[in-house]
Protein backbone atom coordinates (compact mmCIF):
# COMPACT_ATOMS: atom_id res chain seq x y z
CA UNK A 1 0.00 0.00 0.00
CA UNK A 2 3.06 2.59 1.24
CA UNK A 3 4.22 2.55 -2.51
CA UNK A 4 0.90 2.85 -4.30
CA UNK A 5 -0.07 5.98 -2.36
CA UNK A 6 3.28 7.21 -3.07
CA UNK A 7 3.38 6.26 -6.52
CA UNK A 8 0.44 7.90 -7.03
CA UNK A 9 1.92 11.43 -5.15
CA UNK A 10 4.96 11.20 -7.84
CA UNK A 11 3.00 10.53 -10.61
CA UNK A 12 0.80 13.57 -10.22
CA UNK A 13 3.85 15.45 -9.40
CA UNK A 14 5.49 14.59 -12.58
CA UNK A 15 2.50 15.95 -14.46
CA UNK A 16 2.90 19.13 -12.86
CA UNK A 17 -0.09 19.28 -10.57
CA UNK A 18 0.52 21.61 -7.80
CA UNK A 19 1.46 19.96 -4.58
CA UNK A 20 -2.32 19.52 -2.84
CA UNK A 21 -3.90 17.47 -5.51
CA UNK A 22 -1.46 14.77 -4.71
CA UNK A 23 -1.47 15.31 -1.32
CA UNK A 24 -5.38 14.63 -1.27
CA UNK A 25 -4.80 12.21 -4.00
CA UNK A 26 -2.48 9.85 -2.22
CA UNK A 27 -5.11 10.75 1.16
CA UNK A 28 -8.14 9.28 -1.09
CA UNK A 29 -5.86 6.36 -2.94
CA UNK A 30 -5.37 5.40 0.97
CA UNK A 31 -8.88 5.47 2.01
CA UNK A 32 -9.51 3.34 -0.94
CA UNK A 33 -7.34 1.11 -0.51
CA UNK A 34 -8.04 0.66 3.88
CA UNK A 35 -12.12 0.79 3.61
CA UNK A 36 -12.79 -0.32 -0.04
CA UNK A 37 -14.62 2.52 -0.67
CA UNK A 38 -15.16 6.52 0.35
CA UNK A 39 -17.82 5.41 2.52
CA UNK A 40 -15.38 6.87 5.55
CA UNK A 41 -14.39 10.19 3.56
CA UNK A 42 -15.67 12.49 6.31
CA UNK A 43 -12.96 11.81 8.44
CA UNK A 44 -10.46 12.75 6.16
CA UNK A 45 -12.41 15.99 5.68
CA UNK A 46 -12.58 16.48 9.47
CA UNK A 47 -8.80 15.61 9.75
CA UNK A 48 -8.10 18.64 6.98
CA UNK A 49 -10.60 20.83 9.79
CA UNK A 50 -8.56 19.39 12.26
CA UNK A 51 -4.81 20.31 10.85
CA UNK A 52 -6.13 23.89 10.43
CA UNK A 53 -7.52 24.59 13.75
CA UNK A 54 -4.30 24.87 16.05
CA UNK A 55 -3.91 28.29 17.49
CA UNK A 56 -0.40 28.48 16.68
CA UNK A 57 -1.50 28.28 13.24
CA UNK A 58 -2.92 31.95 13.13
CA UNK A 59 0.92 33.38 13.38
CA UNK A 60 1.70 32.06 9.78
CA UNK A 61 -0.37 34.90 8.13
CA UNK A 62 0.40 37.16 10.75
CA UNK A 63 4.27 37.19 9.99
CA UNK A 64 3.37 36.71 6.43
CA UNK A 65 1.59 40.17 6.32
CA UNK A 66 4.00 41.80 8.51
CA UNK A 67 6.95 40.61 6.05
CA UNK A 68 4.87 41.71 3.44
CA UNK A 69 4.38 45.37 4.48
CA UNK A 70 8.23 45.54 5.29
CA UNK A 71 9.09 44.80 1.84
CA UNK A 72 7.08 47.23 0.76
CA UNK A 73 8.21 50.00 3.25
CA UNK A 74 11.88 51.33 4.32
CA UNK A 75 12.30 48.83 6.58
CA UNK A 76 14.92 46.70 4.47
CA UNK A 77 16.70 49.82 3.13
CA UNK A 78 17.37 51.21 6.66
CA UNK A 79 18.83 48.32 7.91
CA UNK A 80 21.28 47.62 4.77
CA UNK A 81 22.53 51.07 5.10
CA UNK A 82 23.19 50.60 9.07
CA UNK A 83 24.82 47.51 7.85
CA UNK A 84 27.35 48.91 5.29
CA UNK A 85 27.86 52.11 7.17
CA UNK A 86 30.02 49.65 9.58
CA UNK A 87 31.82 47.02 7.08
CA UNK A 88 30.83 47.80 3.26
CA UNK A 89 34.85 49.96 3.75
CA UNK A 90 36.21 46.26 4.19
CA UNK A 91 37.50 43.73 2.00
CA UNK A 92 34.65 41.77 0.85
CA UNK A 93 32.26 44.50 2.88
CA UNK A 94 29.62 44.64 0.26
CA UNK A 95 29.06 40.93 0.18
CA UNK A 96 29.26 40.72 3.91
CA UNK A 97 26.79 43.58 4.21
CA UNK A 98 24.32 41.40 1.97
CA UNK A 99 24.64 38.81 3.94
CA UNK A 100 24.01 40.59 7.24
CA UNK A 101 21.45 42.50 5.76
CA UNK A 102 19.66 39.30 4.85
CA UNK A 103 19.69 37.49 8.48
CA UNK A 104 18.27 40.90 9.85
CA UNK A 105 15.78 41.25 7.72
CA UNK A 106 15.27 37.54 7.66
CA UNK A 107 14.66 38.18 11.68
CA UNK A 108 12.35 41.08 11.35
CA UNK A 109 10.02 39.23 8.67
CA UNK A 110 10.81 35.64 9.12
CA UNK A 111 10.04 34.76 5.45
CA UNK A 112 12.65 33.20 2.81
CA UNK A 113 10.86 35.42 -0.34
CA UNK A 114 10.21 38.51 1.32
CA UNK A 115 13.95 38.82 2.15
CA UNK A 116 15.41 37.94 -0.86
CA UNK A 117 12.85 40.78 -2.49
CA UNK A 118 13.36 43.35 -0.19
CA UNK A 119 17.48 42.96 0.53
CA UNK A 120 18.22 41.24 -3.08
CA UNK A 121 16.15 44.36 -5.47
CA UNK A 122 18.61 46.87 -4.13
CA UNK A 123 21.77 45.01 -3.46
CA UNK A 124 21.69 42.77 -6.30
CA UNK A 125 22.58 45.70 -8.90
CA UNK A 126 25.13 47.12 -6.72
CA UNK A 127 27.28 44.02 -6.19
CA UNK A 128 27.28 43.65 -9.97
CA UNK A 129 28.91 47.31 -9.60
CA UNK A 130 31.45 46.24 -7.68
CA UNK A 131 32.64 43.67 -9.82
CA UNK A 132 31.16 40.35 -7.98
CA UNK A 133 30.05 37.58 -10.63
CA UNK A 134 26.35 37.14 -10.75
CA UNK A 135 26.37 33.48 -9.95
CA UNK A 136 28.21 34.49 -6.50
CA UNK A 137 25.51 37.50 -6.22
CA UNK A 138 22.73 35.09 -6.60
CA UNK A 139 24.12 32.44 -4.22
CA UNK A 140 24.78 34.49 -1.85
CA UNK A 141 21.34 36.55 -1.86
CA UNK A 142 19.47 33.43 -2.09
CA UNK A 143 21.45 31.10 0.51
CA UNK A 144 21.62 33.88 2.92
CA UNK A 145 17.87 34.55 2.87
CA UNK A 146 17.20 30.84 3.90
CA UNK A 147 18.65 31.92 7.18
CA UNK A 148 15.39 33.63 7.65
CA UNK A 149 14.29 29.81 7.93
CA UNK A 150 16.32 29.60 11.02
CA UNK A 151 16.09 33.27 12.89
CA UNK A 152 12.91 33.65 14.47
CA UNK A 153 10.37 34.67 13.38
CA UNK A 154 10.38 31.65 11.22
CA UNK A 155 7.13 29.96 9.21
CA UNK A 156 8.70 27.04 8.82
CA UNK A 157 9.40 26.12 12.77
CA UNK A 158 5.84 26.95 13.42
CA UNK A 159 4.26 24.94 10.90
CA UNK A 160 7.02 21.98 12.37
CA UNK A 161 6.03 23.08 16.15
CA UNK A 162 2.04 22.41 14.88
CA UNK A 163 2.82 18.66 13.48
CA UNK A 164 5.67 17.08 15.71
CA UNK A 165 3.45 19.44 18.69
CA UNK A 166 6.99 20.98 19.88
CA UNK A 167 7.15 24.32 22.00
CA UNK A 168 7.15 26.68 19.01
CA UNK A 169 9.02 29.18 21.77
CA UNK A 170 11.72 26.62 22.39
CA UNK A 171 12.35 26.47 18.66
CA UNK A 172 12.56 30.28 18.33
CA UNK A 173 15.58 30.56 20.56
CA UNK A 174 17.60 27.33 19.30
CA UNK A 175 17.18 28.72 15.98
CA UNK A 176 19.49 31.61 17.01
CA UNK A 177 22.65 29.83 17.21
CA UNK A 178 22.98 28.09 14.10
CA UNK A 179 21.69 30.45 12.02
CA UNK A 180 24.33 33.39 13.26
CA UNK A 181 27.13 30.66 12.85
CA UNK A 182 25.76 30.29 9.10
CA UNK A 183 26.07 34.17 8.83
CA UNK A 184 29.26 33.98 10.14
CA UNK A 185 30.26 30.91 7.75
CA UNK A 186 28.77 33.13 4.69
CA UNK A 187 30.94 36.03 5.84
CA UNK A 188 34.21 34.23 5.78
CA UNK A 189 33.82 32.70 2.65
CA UNK A 190 32.58 36.15 1.02
CA UNK A 191 35.87 38.28 2.47
CA UNK A 192 38.05 35.12 0.78
CA UNK A 193 36.22 35.37 -2.55
CA UNK A 194 36.72 39.55 -2.42
CA UNK A 195 40.48 38.75 -1.83
CA UNK A 196 41.07 36.16 -4.57
CA UNK A 197 39.08 37.70 -7.11
CA UNK A 198 40.48 41.46 -5.53
CA UNK A 199 37.09 43.20 -5.57
CA UNK A 200 37.53 47.08 -4.84
CA UNK A 201 36.34 47.89 -1.43
CA UNK A 202 33.80 50.94 -0.44
CA UNK A 203 34.25 54.22 0.75
CA UNK A 204 34.45 54.48 4.68
CA UNK A 205 31.98 55.76 6.41
CA UNK A 206 32.40 58.87 9.14
CA UNK A 207 31.04 57.92 11.97
CA UNK A 208 28.68 61.10 11.95
CA UNK A 209 26.90 58.86 8.98
CA UNK A 210 27.32 55.70 10.95
CA UNK A 211 25.35 57.12 13.72
CA UNK A 212 22.79 58.56 11.92
CA UNK A 213 22.35 55.15 10.00
CA UNK A 214 21.59 53.18 13.61
CA UNK A 215 18.86 55.90 14.21
CA UNK A 216 17.08 55.46 11.35
CA UNK A 217 17.36 51.76 11.98
CA UNK A 218 16.74 51.51 15.42
CA UNK A 219 12.61 51.56 14.34
CA UNK A 220 12.77 47.91 12.19
CA UNK A 221 14.90 46.68 14.92
CA UNK A 222 12.05 46.29 16.78
CA UNK A 223 10.86 43.26 15.38
CA UNK A 224 13.52 41.01 16.64
CA UNK A 225 12.55 42.61 20.35
CA UNK A 226 9.36 42.24 20.19
CA UNK A 227 9.88 38.71 19.10
CA UNK A 228 12.55 37.04 21.47
CA UNK A 229 12.09 40.30 24.40
CA UNK A 230 7.95 39.81 24.29
CA UNK A 231 8.19 35.70 24.12
CA UNK A 232 10.91 35.21 26.57
CA UNK A 233 9.92 38.28 28.77
CA UNK A 234 6.62 36.49 29.09
CA UNK A 235 4.59 39.20 27.30
CA UNK A 236 3.40 37.20 24.37
CA UNK A 237 3.18 33.96 23.27
CA UNK A 238 4.78 33.42 19.43
CA UNK A 239 0.76 34.16 17.95
CA UNK A 240 0.65 37.27 19.98
CA UNK A 241 3.82 38.30 18.99
CA UNK A 242 2.62 37.92 15.52
CA UNK A 243 0.34 39.89 16.22
CA UNK A 244 1.86 42.81 17.60
CA UNK A 245 4.52 42.95 14.40
CA UNK A 246 1.60 43.72 11.83
CA UNK A 247 0.49 46.58 14.79
CA UNK A 248 4.09 47.61 14.83
CA UNK A 249 4.58 46.96 10.83
CA UNK A 250 1.57 49.22 9.84
CA UNK A 251 2.50 52.08 12.76
CA UNK A 252 6.38 52.01 10.90
CA UNK A 253 5.10 52.00 7.58
CA UNK A 254 1.86 53.81 7.34
CA UNK A 255 2.48 56.41 10.27
CA UNK A 256 5.80 56.87 10.82
CA UNK A 257 7.74 56.34 7.41
CA UNK A 258 4.33 57.15 5.57
CA UNK A 259 5.34 54.39 2.70
CA UNK A 260 1.85 52.99 2.30
CA UNK A 261 -1.45 54.54 2.03
CA UNK A 262 -5.08 52.81 3.00
CA UNK A 263 -4.56 51.10 -1.11
CA UNK A 264 -1.00 49.68 -0.18
CA UNK A 265 -2.54 48.21 2.58
CA UNK A 266 -5.32 46.66 1.03
CA UNK A 267 -3.23 45.26 -1.59
CA UNK A 268 -0.85 43.68 0.62
CA UNK A 269 -3.45 42.05 3.02
CA UNK A 270 -5.24 41.01 -0.10
CA UNK A 271 -1.84 39.33 -1.39
CA UNK A 272 -1.71 38.11 1.87
CA UNK A 273 -4.82 36.34 1.85
CA UNK A 274 -3.39 34.63 -1.12
CA UNK A 275 -0.81 33.20 0.64
CA UNK A 276 -2.49 32.10 3.49
CA UNK A 277 -5.08 30.19 1.62
CA UNK A 278 -2.43 28.06 -0.24
CA UNK A 279 -0.48 27.30 3.25
CA UNK A 280 -3.65 26.61 5.06
CA UNK A 281 -4.79 24.30 2.19
CA UNK A 282 -1.77 22.09 1.99
CA UNK A 283 -1.51 22.44 5.83
CA UNK A 284 -5.07 20.43 5.90
CA UNK A 285 -4.42 18.04 3.24
CA UNK A 286 -1.04 17.09 4.76
CA UNK A 287 -2.89 16.68 8.09
CA UNK A 288 -5.30 14.43 6.20
CA UNK A 289 -2.54 12.73 4.46
CA UNK A 290 -0.83 12.22 8.24
CA UNK A 291 -3.74 10.82 9.58
CA UNK A 292 -3.78 8.28 6.59
CA UNK A 293 -0.50 7.15 6.67
CA UNK A 294 -0.60 6.87 10.64
CA UNK A 295 -3.21 4.73 10.45
CA UNK A 296 -2.14 2.37 7.69
CA UNK A 297 1.32 2.33 9.37
CA UNK A 298 2.67 3.31 6.30
CA UNK A 299 5.72 5.03 8.51
CA UNK A 300 6.40 1.46 10.23
CA UNK A 301 6.73 -0.15 6.83
CA UNK A 302 8.98 2.38 5.14
CA UNK A 303 11.19 2.83 8.01
CA UNK A 304 11.56 -0.96 8.66
CA UNK A 305 12.31 -1.24 5.15
CA UNK A 306 15.43 0.88 4.84
CA UNK A 307 16.55 -0.51 8.90
CA UNK A 308 16.05 2.73 10.49
CA UNK A 309 15.27 0.88 13.81
CA UNK A 310 19.19 -0.83 13.85
CA UNK A 311 20.89 2.90 13.20
CA UNK A 312 20.80 4.46 16.58
CA UNK A 313 20.11 8.09 17.20
CA UNK A 314 23.22 9.52 14.91
CA UNK A 315 22.13 7.30 12.01
CA UNK A 316 18.51 8.70 12.53
CA UNK A 317 19.53 12.15 11.84
CA UNK A 318 21.86 11.21 8.93
CA UNK A 319 18.77 9.68 7.47
CA UNK A 320 16.44 12.82 8.46
CA UNK A 321 18.69 15.01 7.05
CA UNK A 322 19.23 13.52 3.44
CA UNK A 323 15.41 12.88 3.55
CA UNK A 324 14.63 16.24 3.98
CA UNK A 325 17.32 17.53 1.40
CA UNK A 326 16.47 15.38 -0.94
CA UNK A 327 12.75 16.27 -0.62
CA UNK A 328 12.82 20.05 -0.75
CA UNK A 329 14.87 19.77 -3.73
CA UNK A 330 11.80 19.15 -6.05
CA UNK A 331 8.96 19.67 -3.16
CA UNK A 332 7.77 22.82 -1.39
CA UNK A 333 9.17 22.91 2.19
CA UNK A 334 5.74 23.00 3.77
CA UNK A 335 4.63 20.03 2.28
CA UNK A 336 7.67 17.45 2.92
CA UNK A 337 7.35 18.83 6.67
CA UNK A 338 3.90 18.12 6.71
CA UNK A 339 4.14 14.78 5.19
CA UNK A 340 7.78 13.32 6.55
CA UNK A 341 7.67 14.85 9.97
CA UNK A 342 5.07 12.14 11.38
CA UNK A 343 6.88 9.50 9.65
CA UNK A 344 9.80 9.85 11.66
CA UNK A 345 8.38 11.19 14.49
CA UNK A 346 8.18 7.17 15.74
CA UNK A 347 11.47 6.55 15.27
CA UNK A 348 12.78 9.87 16.38
CA UNK A 349 11.14 9.02 20.02
CA UNK A 350 12.48 5.24 19.97
CA UNK A 351 15.51 6.86 20.05
CA UNK A 352 15.27 9.53 22.61
CA UNK A 353 16.09 12.39 20.33
CA UNK A 354 15.04 15.99 21.35
CA UNK A 355 12.05 17.10 19.18
CA UNK A 356 13.75 20.69 19.18
CA UNK A 357 17.05 19.55 18.19
CA UNK A 358 15.40 17.81 15.48
CA UNK A 359 13.52 20.25 14.10
CA UNK A 360 16.68 22.76 14.12
CA UNK A 361 18.31 20.22 11.83
CA UNK A 362 15.14 19.32 9.69
CA UNK A 363 14.69 23.62 9.05
CA UNK A 364 17.66 23.59 8.19
CA UNK A 365 18.33 20.95 5.46
CA UNK A 366 14.55 22.27 4.55
CA UNK A 367 16.34 25.99 3.79
CA UNK A 368 19.25 24.06 2.04
CA UNK A 369 17.09 21.90 0.04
Amino acid sequence: MAWTVFGVMIVLLLMGFPMMIPLLAGTLTGFLMIFGDFGQLETAVQQIIAGIRPASLIAVPMFIFAADIMTRGQSAGRLIDMVMSFVGHLKGGLAVSTATACTMFGAVSGSTQATVVAVGSPLRPRMLKAGYKDSFVLALIVNSSDIAFLIPPSIGMIIYGVVSNTSIAELFIAGIGPGLLILVCFSIFSVIYAIRNDVPTEPKAAWAARFKAVQKALWPLGFPAIIIGGIYGGIFSPTEAAAACVLYALILEVIVFRELDLRGVYETAKSTGLITAVVFILVGAGAAFSWIISFAQIPQTVLGAVGIDDMGAIGVLFVISIAFFIGCMFVDPIVVILVLVPIFAPVVDAVGLDPVHVGIIITLQVAIG
